[in-house]
């Protein structure tokens, strides 16, 4: 019971997702934007901002030579844009010290500023075909049920979970590396987290889950995450004026996006703890770089 790794790489070949940068003309750098973008964001939101990206900044020395501001600003509605500053000092550090190559070693990967153990294995993964095994929530999902019988994957582990995905990759790195982008397109298309399309599934015989009889979770119930009236939705506003405007504005134009005073001015010095805006010497607030 489990994953047979010839059966579901031959699924995915037939119905990947034709995504660009699953395209063998892309750069490690292409592959390295998508993940980054691709954290908590939908492929349907990032891929139109990542074409955007990769033919304003096709290498890291071209991001790295914009300033922040005009980073934060082309990251747009894609949300968590402190991900678009990591990236930005991520390029700058493989421009100066690695020949404005994206390094294909895990540990190289990991020395990178805002760099994690995903992105780290999948850009070695997906960009350089290595045998790496890539986590994320679907593939989580994926083994909980194929392999343990379980209706869901539960609080992670880092150390369990790299080593249930690891012993389900093939010894050979090309084949290892396919697998690991069939496991994630399993849980992304067909092992769905709420309405599993069974069905559909190439691996199901042997699915240990269907075979116990699909039991639900027993765990925890998950936290759904709310959005309207977070902190998260204030930033947003605050940051959708900066993008708007041309300049630096007074704080009588942010002021506006919200009315509880006290959570529109924490989340202001919140933007600017992050470096996400900056405020002039005559108190006006400017995205970095751009005042």
């Amino acid at each position: 019971m489990g994953v047979d790794a010839d059966v579901l790489t031959d699924w995915f070949d037939e119905v990947g997702r034709d995504l660009p940068w699953r395209e063998p003309e892309c750069s490690a750098w292409g592959v390295l934007v998508s993940e980054i973008m691709l954290q908590q964001t939908p492929v349907a939101r990032v891929q139109p901002i990542w074409l955007e990206w990769m033919a304003r900044w096709p290498v890291p020395s071209a991001l790295a030579a914009s300033s922040q501001g005009e980073v934060v600003r082309a990251w747009g509605k894609l949300g968590y844009p402190r991900r678009a500053l990591r990236l930005h000092a991520a390029a700058a550090v493989i421009a100066a010290e690695h020949g404005d190559v994206v390094p294909s070693d895990v540990d190289t990967l990991l020395a990178l500023p805002g760099i994690g153990a995903y992105t780290a294995r999948a850009v070695a993964a997906f960009a350089y075909g290595k045998r790496a095994p890539v986590v994320d929530t679907n593939v989580r999902r994926v083994v909980a049920r194929a392999v343990h019988g379980a209706g869901d994957a539960g609080p992670p582990s880092n150390t369990r979970d790299m080593a249930d995905v690891e012993a389900l990759l093939p010894p050979e790195d090309a084949p290892a590396a396919k697998l690991s982008a069939a496991l994630m397109e399993l849980g992304a298309l067909v092992c769905t987290a709420r309405s599993p399309r069974c069905a559909d599934c190439p691996i199901y015989e042997d699915c240990a889950w269907q075979r116990a009889g699909k039991p639900a979770y027993a765990g925890p119930a998950k936290q759904i995450q709310k959005f309207a009236g977070t902190d998260r939705q204030v930033r947003g506003l605050l940051l959708d004026v900066l993008r708007g405007s041309e300049g630096p504005v007074e704080k009588a134009r942010l002021d506006l996006v919200w009315d509880e005073s006290g959570q529109r001015d924490r989340c202001l010095d919140s933007l600017l703890v992050d470096g996400l805006l900056e405020q002039t010497q005559d108190g006006l607030f400017a995205l970095p770089g751009e005042h």
